[in-house]
């Protein structure tokens, strides 16, 4: 006799849902997620779909009905609360489109709380599609089991940022210029913080000298070093990022 496979199989699809979920509720799904399930995953009646809603956390759903346009689950059982997501923000200088999306996936995978786009003088973009960077947030959190979207901004420019800095978060600002005597090597100063912490990062063409003057002068502001070699703007967020996680993060 085959064994029972476990509920839900691992190979289940997962999805983020904009409804509440609780045992019982009936989703239906439309667009591009039910091409997905339909089309692409070829989702029958009975077939176990994993959902999230960004509030309760995690569910494991069955398919009741697949449309020419539309699938309906039925919720069942809650697999996983959402999870604790340790209070970080990154808050990284605007790139290039295909750049920028890379750090907007990895910034999910690695479990920032909050995504805020910045923009200094020497961005070359200007301008952020906030409905397809929380596509690309979304796919990323499905993709790698999050249960917890990170909060995405809209683009400000960098006085505002920090004018508007909220008091009590430390602002560890990717500073490549400064001495050794002046900045902290990233994991020391990651590893010795507690509390709300934020990470900033430039553009392609780093911070002019204005902007560096501006940020060091600000109460919030600790400057750190990502080691001594000059890094792309996505991989000086991406790295450090993951130093922080492996630091004080949840690692």
């Amino acid at each position: 006799m085959p064994a029972t496979p476990a509920w839900p199989l691992k190979s289940a699809p997962r999805l983020f849902v904009a409804e509440i979920l609780a045992a019982g509720v009936s989703v239906r799904i439309d667009g591009n997620q039910a091409h997905y399930l339909a089309r692409v995953m070829r989702a029958a009646p009975g077939d176990v779909v994993v959902l999230c809603d960004d509030v309760t956390g995690e569910w494991a759903a069955r398919v009741s009905d697949v449309g020419k346009r539309d699938v309906v689950l039925e919720v069942a059982d809650m697999l996983r609360p959402r999870e604790a997501v340790p209070d970080l923000w990154l808050c990284p200088a605007l790139l290039k489109k295909d750049r920028f999306d890379l750090v907007l996936e990895k910034a999910t995978e690695l479990g920032a709380a909050r995504i805020q786009p910045m923009l200094s003088r020497r961005c070359v973009a200007d301008k952020l599609n906030l409905e397809r960077a929380r596509a690309i947030t979304t796919e990323a959190a499905e993709q790698c089991a999050r249960t917890a979207l990170p909060a995405l901004a809209e683009p400000v420019q960098l006085d505002a940022l920090l004018a508007d800095w909220p008091e009590g978060r430390a602002l560890f600002f990717a500073d490549e210029k400064a001495t050794e005597q002046v900045r902290e090597p990233a994991a020391a100063a990651f590893a010795a913080h507690t509390g709300p912490a934020a990470i900033l990062t430039g553009p392609e063409g780093g911070f002019d000298e204005a902007e560096r003057a501006a940020i060091r002068a600000h109460p919030a502001a600790r400057p750190i070093s990502l080691g001594p070699r000059i890094l792309r703007g996505e991989t000086a967020a991406i790295a450090a990022l993951s130093v922080w996680m492996a630091a004080a993060g949840d690692w």
